[in-house]
């Protein structure tokens, strides 16, 4: 039997609910970390050149119709995307605040820190090292449990509803995003092709061993938990 969400013990708690389930210290240090880390991620698959990952072939895309800079244009498909969760019964929370605000911001900076590198191992290094940080970034923001970012509370509302796997959630997704950034002008390669369909398994894999476990008796307690 394929893993679905519930078996990585991912509750799908109230804000309120999710202060309260313990461990809030490490779990607040875990969803920083994480975000900065997606940040470098990002960095590394523009600045490899071999193609940037699905959404951010989206966010280029976007870019290039509007004056604003990548991170500014993550900030507003991260609000629009929120809008998505409504019928998902998706629950926000402090990471969804903290991704929402600080995911465009941790990639611009990033971007000013990365230059592009000169030679084709290096940058096939980035493009490789970006794919393996993003899942691990998400598994570790995520599994922090304080509530998932725009997108990936998308992801995670979906594999919910469905049943299905988190890698075939996400695969989708990222293909279907893929598809709309190519018409918007955003340019692609063999690294998005990699992250469309490697991001998935590696985010589930990466998940078994990320995903902080709550205080059992808080969040039964919550009666948030779907």
């Amino acid at each position: 039997m394929k893993p679905d969400l519930p078996s990585f013990g991912l509750a799908n708690l109230g804000p309120i609910a999710q202060l309260r389930a313990g461990r809030l210290p490490e779990r607040l240090l875990r969803l920083m970390l994480g975000l900065w880390l997606y940040g470098v991620a990002i960095a590394l698959m523009i600045e490899g050149a071999l193609g940037a990952s699905p959404w951010d072939v989206f966010h280029l895309g976007v870019s290039l119709h509007a004056p604003m800079s990548l991170g500014t244009v993550m900030v507003i498909t991260a609000i629009a995307v929120l809008l998505a969760w409504i019928p998902l019964r998706q629950m926000p929370g402090v990471g969804t605040i903290a991704n929402t605000l600080l995911l465009g911001p941790f990639a611009d900076l990033n971007l000013m820190l990365f230059d592009t590198p000169q030679t084709l191992p290096l940058r096939i290094a980035y493009m490789l090292g970006g794919v393996v940080a993003c899942a691990f970034a998400t598994a570790l923001y995520v599994g922090a449990q304080l509530g998932p970012g725009p997108r990936d509370g998308l992801m995670t509302g979906l594999a919910r509803r469905t049943g299905w796997s988190i890698r075939r959630v996400r695969t989708a997704i990222e293909i279907t995003v893929l598809a709309v950034g190519v018409i918007l002008g955003g340019t692609v390669g063999v690294g998005t092709v990699l992250f469309a369909l490697g991001v998935g398994p590696l985010t589930q894999f990466f998940l078994r061993y990320l995903v902080v476990r709550l205080d059992a008796p808080n969040a039964a307690l919550s009666g948030e938990t779907t």
